[in-house]
C-alpha cells in the first residue's frame, strides 16, 4: 500500500485516510488506485466490520490533480489498455458493489469533482461544519463522473441534483445535510472523535446483519423486478436469522440484555 493512503484499525473499524495534505488530497492516479485497493482489501478482511474513508489535513479530497501527475495503473498493460472504467468508475463499484460492509464517509473538509464522487459513493456521511462540497464540472467545461450521476440523484432527488451541478453550487456543512448529501454535521474540533465514535457504534450490531442490509439496499437500485427484489429480501432474512449472531440477537432480546456478536 502506497503511503499516499494511510490504513489503520481500531477494533473492527478500518479507517482509510487520503494522505496528500500538501495537495488538499487531490487525486493522482496512484492515490486514486490506492483508495480502491484499500477498500477492496477491507472488503476481504472478516475482522473489518465497518470502513471509514476520510482525508488528512484540512481537506477530504480536492478532486483530480490537474498539475500533471504521472500515469499509473495497477493492472498489466493490456488489461490497463482495455479498462474503460478506470479508477474514476471504481469508486462506486468498490464501495457499493464489492464492499458489502458499511462505508462511512468522514468529510472533514473540501470535496470537489471526483473527490465529491468518492464522498458520495460512501453509504453514509458525517460532514464537518466548515467542509465545502462542490461538483465543479460546469466551471471547467467537464461532465460529471466518479458515479455522481448515480449517487447524487439517489441522495437528493433529480431536480436538486440537476440544480446543484448546473448552477455550480457550493454547499457547506449544514447546507449539505439539508440537501441530503450527508446525515450529520459535526463541529470541526470534534470531527475526528465523532467519526470514530459513530463507526464504533455501528460495530455494536452484527456484521452479518449490516452486510445483508447493505446488499439488499444496493440490489434494490439495480433491480427493476419487484418480485425478484422481494425474493432477494426473503433469502437474506433467512441467512440473517440462521446465523449465530441472529440467534444471539433474539436470545438477548428475550433476556433483556445487550447482545454479544462474533460475526458468525
Amino acid at each position: 500500500m502506497t503511503n499516499l493512503v494511510e490504513v489503520s484499525d481500531a477494533g473492527h473499524v478500518r479507517t482509510i485516510r487520503l494522505n496528500r495534505p500538501e495537495k488538499k488530497n487531490a487525486l493522482s492516479q496512484q492515490l486514486a488506485w490506492g483508495i480502491v485497493a484499500a477498500i477492496d482489501e477491507a472488503a476481504r478482511d472478516d475482522n473489518v466490520w465497518v470502513v471509514a474513508v476520510t482525508g488528512s489535513g484540512d481537506a477530504f479530497c480536492a478532486g483530480l490533480d490537474l498539475s500533471g501527475a504521472e500515469p499509473f495503473h495497477p493492472a498489466p498493460p493490456m488489461t490497463a489498455q482495455l479498462d474503460d472504467i478506470s479508477w474514476v468508475g471504481q469508486f462506486v463499484l468498490a464501495t457499493r458493489k464489492r464492499c458489502d460492509k458499511p462505508v462511512v464517509g468522514g468529510i472533514n473538509g473540501v470535496a470537489v469533482g471526483a473527490g465529491l464522487g468518492l464522498a458520495m459513493a460512501t453509504d453514509v456521511r458525517l460532514i464537518a461544519s466548515s467542509a465545502r462540497l462542490m461538483a465543479g464540472y460546469t466551471r471547467i467545461g467537464g461532465s460529471p463522473d466518479a458515479g455522481l450521476t448515480i449517487t447524487l440523484p439517489q441522495a437528493m432527488g433529480y431536480e436538486r441534483a440537476m440544480r446543484f451541478m448546473m448552477e455550480n453550487r457550493t454547499l457547506t456543512g449544514q447546507q449539505a445535510v439539508d440537501w441530503g448529501m450527508a446525515g450529520e454535521v459535526v463541529s470541526d474540533d470534534q470531527f475526528t472523535e465523532r467519526l470514530a465514535e459513530y463507526c464504533a457504534q455501528l460495530c455494536e450490531w452484527s456484521p452479518i446483519t449490516l452486510r445483508l442490509l447493505k446488499r439488499g439496499i444496493v440490489k434494490s437500485y439495480e433491480s427493476h423486478d419487484m418480485e425478484q427484489q422481494l425474493r432477494y429480501e426473503v433469502s437474506n432474512i433467512g441467512r440473517a436469522f440462521g446465523s449465530q449472531d441472529g440467534k444471539e440477537a433474539r436470545r438477548a432480546f428475550l433476556e433483556k440484555r445487550k447482545p454479544v456478536f462474533t460475526g458468525r
